[in-house]
């Protein structure tokens, strides 16, 4: 069992490290940023890389971690061993896909979209994720009192 569990270690702490490294890479993200991004603490991160945990990083972080990188959760629970684990849970089923979102998504990977045009397309989903909310629905009338 140990050598096992200090497998599992290893390979989620490569898992961590490529995570953070494309982050990085295409998006010019620091440690912080990701933090930021995922909701994980950089301590957390940081034990992740180093492989020092005692048991099993939360699935809720694992789940945050990758979704604020775009990483599938499946892919990380696979490299803990958590597709055969004991957990009796189905796998939680993605929410239909907006059909605007997906063709972003298509061109993101289109080998025939230059580089400049994916960085403006990230920049501008960054922005719309990020940006506050906006006052009332301005959908609903646009009108207002005054």
């Amino acid at each position: 069992m140990p050598d096992s569990a200090h497998g599992r270690k290893i390979a989620f702490a490569a898992f961590v490290r490529k995570a953070l490294d494309d982050a990085r890479a295409t998006r010019a993200w620091s440690g912080t940023e990701v933090s930021r991004r995922t909701g994980v603490s950089r301590q957390t991160i940081n034990r992740w890389v180093r492989g020092e945990w005692a048991s099993d990083p939360e699935a809720e972080r694992v789940v945050a971690f990758c979704e604020g990188l775009g990483i599938p959760a499946t892919t990380a629970f696979g490299v803990l061993g958590w597709d055969r684990a004991t957990s009796g849970r189905p796998a939680p089923s993605a929410p239909p896909m907006d059909p605007d979102v997906e063709a972003l998504l298509r061109r993101l990977v289109d080998p025939n979209v230059s580089e400049a045009e994916k960085f403006h397309i990230r920049e501008t989903i960054r922005y719309l994720a990020y940006r506050p909310t906006l006052p009332g629905d301005v959908r609903k009338g646009g009108k207002r009192a005054g």
